[in-house]
C-alpha cells in the first residue's frame, strides 16, 4: 500500500513517524528522569527530617542530664520531655518553650534544625511523623496522624531480600543499614520503603538510633500530581506537536518536490520533434539541480544522437543512391540500344565499378556497427610495428605516383608494440590514401615512426586543402564529410576515420589531428607499449 502513495506522501510519512518516535522517546526519558529525581530527592528529605530529629532528641536528653543531673528518673522519659512539651501545646495552645528548649533550638541546632522543628513537629502539613522508644512503644505522634500509627520495625524484623524496596545504593547513606543473620535473611535496622496509611500512599522512613525509633513518612500524592501532570502535558502535546511536523513535512516536501513536478512535466512535452528544448534549469547545488543538469545534458545527447543518425541515414542513401542511379541508366541504356560487343563489355566494366562501390559501402557500415557493438575482437600480439609502416607506406606510393606525390618517411626501426596487424595495417591505409585523396598534385605526405618511454607514436601529414577548424570535431563521426571536401568533389563515405578511430581506440591509443586549410593536415596516432599498465 504505502509502495503507491506518491513521495511527497511517503516522505511527510516517514518524517512524522520519525518525529513520533522521537518524541515518545524523548518523553519517556524526560517522565522517567523527573520521576526518579523527585523521589530520589524526596529520599533524601526524609532522611534530614530523621536526621534532624534524631539530634533533636539527642540534644534534649544531654540539656536534661545537664539541668538535672543528680535527680533519680527513668532516662526513657526525660529524653522525651521535649515531646511531652509538645502535646501539651495541642491542648493549651502555644506556649512559651521552656528555657532550656529555647536555648537548644536557638543556640544549638541554629536556625535549620528551627525551620525543621517548627515546620515538621508544630506543623506537619504532609508529614507523618511517629517517635517510639528502643522497644517500639510509641511515645509521639504528629497529630495529622489522628488514631492511626505508623509501622514500627516490628513488622519488618525479618524479611527477605525480595519483600522491601530498598532505595539505591548511592542513597543509602544513613537511611538503611543492614547486617546479615543468616543467608538469604536480613534484620532491618533501617528501612524506607512506600505504604498505605489512612488510606494515602506515603513514603516512609523508619530508623533505629540510640534514643529512639524514629518514623516518618512523606504523602506522595503532591509528587505523583506532578508526575501526573507531566505525563498529562505531554500526551495532550504529543500529537499537536505530530499533527504540525505531518503538515510541516506535507508542506516542505511539496515546496522540495515542485522542481521535479516542472521536470516530469517539461520532459513529459519533449518528443523526437522536440530534442532542442530543455528542462527549466535551477540554479542550485542540491540533487533536483544536478538532476536537471543530467538530465539535460541527457538530451543532448540524444538530440545530438538523434541528428547523427538523421544524418547517417541521408548520407547513406545519398551514397547508395548515386551508384545505384549510374548502374541502373547504364544497364537501361544497354538495353534499349545496339552496341558492340565492346561497348557492352565498357558498359558492363563501369556496372560492376558501381557494384563494387555499393559493396565497399555497405560493407563499411557494416563493419563499422558490428565494431561499436563489440561484434569485432581485436587479437594483440607483439608485433614489429616498423616493419608494418614500411610496407603501408610502400603500398600506397604506388597511388601517390598517379598525382606526383611524393612520400616522405621517418621510420624507427624494429618497434615492437602488442597489436593486431592487420587492423594497424587497415588504420594506416586509409589515412594515407586520405593524405594523398586531398593533397594537391606535386604535393608531400609525411610519415614518422618513433617511441618514447609509453607510447609508439605514429604521424601521417599532408600539405593538402587541410581541414576548416569548424569541422575537426567531427570528421571521426560516421558519415561526416567536411563541407569543403563535398563541394570539392572528391569521392567519399565519411566512414574511414570512423574506423581508424575505433581501430586505435580498442588499441587502448589515442588519435589527434591538427589541420589549417591550405596548408597542413597532421594526424597523431599514439599506440601503448604496455597497454595494462596504461
Amino acid at each position: 500500500m504505502a509502495s503507491k502513495l506518491p513521495l511527497r506522501a511517503k516522505l511527510a510519512f516517514w518524517y512524522g513517524t520519525i518525529v513520533a518516535a522521537t518524541l515518545l522517546a524523548y518523553g519517556l526519558y524526560t517522565y522517567l528522569s523527573v520521576s526518579n529525581e523527585l523521589h530520589k530527592n524526596l529520599d533524601a528529605s526524609i532522611s534530614k527530617v530523621v536526621n534532624a530529629l534524631d539530634i533533636v532528641i539527642s540534644r534534649n536528653q544531654n540539656d536534661i542530664q545537664q539541668i538535672k543531673p543528680k535527680q533519680n528518673y527513668r532516662k526513657v522519659q526525660d529524653k522525651f520531655a521535649l515531646l511531652r512539651e509538645l502535646e501539651e501545646m495541642r491542648f493549651v495552645g502555644p506556649i512559651r518553650p521552656t528555657v532550656q528548649r529555647e536555648k537548644f533550638v536557638e543556640e544549638d541546632l541554629g536556625e535549620v534544625w528551627a525551620e525543621v522543628f517548627e515546620h515538621i513537629l508544630l506543623n506537619p502539613k504532609d508529614f507523618f511523623v511517629q517517635i517510639a522508644d528502643t522497644n517500639n512503644h510509641i511515645v509521639w505522634r504528629s497529630q495529622n496522624l489522628q488514631n492511626d500509627t505508623l509501622p514500627t520495625l516490628l513488622g519488618f524484623m525479618t524479611v527477605n531480600r525480595i519483600d522491601t524496596v530498598f532505595v539505591p545504593a548511592r542513597d543509602r547513606d544513613s537511611i538503611i543499614q543492614l547486617s546479615m543473620e543468616v543467608p538469604h535473611t536480613l534484620k532491618i535496622d533501617s528501612i524506607l520503603t512506600t505504604t498505605t496509611v489512612m488510606g494515602t500512599d506515603i513514603r516512609l522512613l523508619i530508623k533505629r538510633t540510640n534514643q529512639a525509633v524514629i518514623s516518618v513518612g512523606y504523602i506522595l500524592k503532591d509528587l505523583r500530581t506532578t508526575l501526573q501532570k507531566l505525563f498529562m502535558i505531554q500526551i495532550i502535546a504529543l500529537p499537536f506537536i505530530l499533527l504540525i511536523s505531518i503538515v510541516g513535512g506535507w508542506i516542505l516536501s511539496s515546496y522540495s518536490l515542485k522542481p521535479i513536478d516542472v521536470i516530469i512535466q517539461t520532459a513529459d512535452e519533449i518528443t523526437e520533434k522536440n530534442l532542442s528544448r530543455r528542462l527549466p534549469e535551477i540554479n542550485t547545488n542540491d540533487e533536483v539541480g544536478h538532476l536537471t543538469r543530467t538530465l539535460n545534458n541527457m538530451i543532448s545527447r540524444l538530440e545530438q544522437s538523434f541528428t547523427q543518425i538523421k544524418k547517417f541515414a541521408a548520407d547513406a542513401s545519398h551514397e547508395l543512391r548515386t551508384p545505384l542511379t549510374i548502374l541502373q541508366g547504364e544497364l537501361e541504356i544497354a538495353l534499349h540500344s545496339k552496341k558492340t560487343p565492346e561497348e557492352y563489355e565498357e558498359v558492363l566494366i563501369s556496372a560492376l565499378e558501381e557494384v563494387s562501390r555499393l559493396s565497399n559501402v555497405v560493407e563499411s557500415i557494416l563493419e563499422l556497427s558490428r565494431a561499436e557493438t563489440g561484434q569485432i575482437a581485436i587479437n594483440l600480439k607483439m608485433d614489429n610495428i616498423s616493419k608494418i609502416v614500411e610496407e603501408v607506406a610502400e603500398d600506397i606510393s604506388i597511388i601517390a605516383e598517379q598525382k606526383q606525390i611524393q612520400i616522405d618517411k621517418q621510420i624507427e626501426p624494429n618497434i615492437f608494440v602488442p597489436i593486431d596487424s592487420l587492423r594497424i595495417h587497415q588504420a594506416l591505409i586509409n589515412l594515407l590514401d586520405n593524405a594523398t585523396k586531398y593533397s594537391r598534385q606535386g604535393g608531400v605526405v609525411w610519415i614518422k615512426l618513433y617511441k618514447d618511454t609509453d607510447y609508439a607514436i605514429i604521424t601521417v601529414e599532408d600539405n593538402g586543402i587541410g581541414i576548416p577548424k569548424e569541422d575537426l570535431n567531427n570528421i571521426f563521426d560516421r558519415m561526416y564529410r567536411a563541407k569543403k571536401n563535398e563541394k570539392s568533389g572528391i569521392k567519399g563515405y565519411g566512414i574511414g576515420l570512423s574506423i581508424v578511430k575505433w581501430i586505435v581506440e580498442a588499441h587502448q591509443g589515442t588519435i589527434e589531428v591538427e589541420s589549417e586549410v591550405n596548408k597542413f593536415t597532421r594526424f597523431t596516432i599514439k599506440l601503448p607499449i604496455n597497454p595494462e599498465e596504461n
